[in-house]
């Protein structure tokens, strides 16, 4: 067996969201979640680094393919979260459904990634880190 290489993508997108519980009175809200649940919401510019770990490719010198990959991030995710307000767009994040926090973007960027695309024989994601700012992150790690 060769050794096993970790490549890393960025990729980027911009939306807002929301933290509010609608069972919740207008001061529970406020206590929990700060300005987070200020009507209407707020926005970031996001970045997303995914980490797709397997054997260079001897023909390609490759890990994965990049233009499949970057093609899968695109229809999976970027493409459903770029310029959205996240609790309207995604019903998961819906009023009464998850709060679309980092931590539960990770998770849902996860789902979306079940698989990674045909021609990435033997890699597979490893790694999934999400900056919503310069100071707040969520990472998830295969384990």
């Amino acid at each position: 067996m060769g050794m096993k290489i970790v490549l890393e993508r960025r990729y980027r997108f911009s939306a807002s969201h929301l933290y509010r519980r609608p069972e919740w009175s207008e001061e529970e809200n406020r206590a929990r979640f700060g300005k987070c649940a200020n009507l209407p919401g707020h926005g970031h510019n996001y970045r997303l680094w995914v980490g797709v770990q397997g054997e260079v490719d001897p023909v390609t010198g490759f890990v994965v393919d990049l233009g499949r990959l970057d093609a899968l991030i695109q229809e999976r995710v970027i493409e459903r979260l770029d310029h959205q307000h996240l609790n309207a767009a995604l019903p998961e994040f819906a009023a009464g459904g998850a709060i679309p926090s980092s931590e539960n973007l990770v998770r849902w960027i996860h789902e979306q990634l079940g698989h990674l695309p045909e021609g990435a024989e033997g890699a597979r994601l490893v790694r999934l880190r999400l900056a919503e700012d310069e100071d707040l992150a969520a990472e998830w790690t295969a384990e």
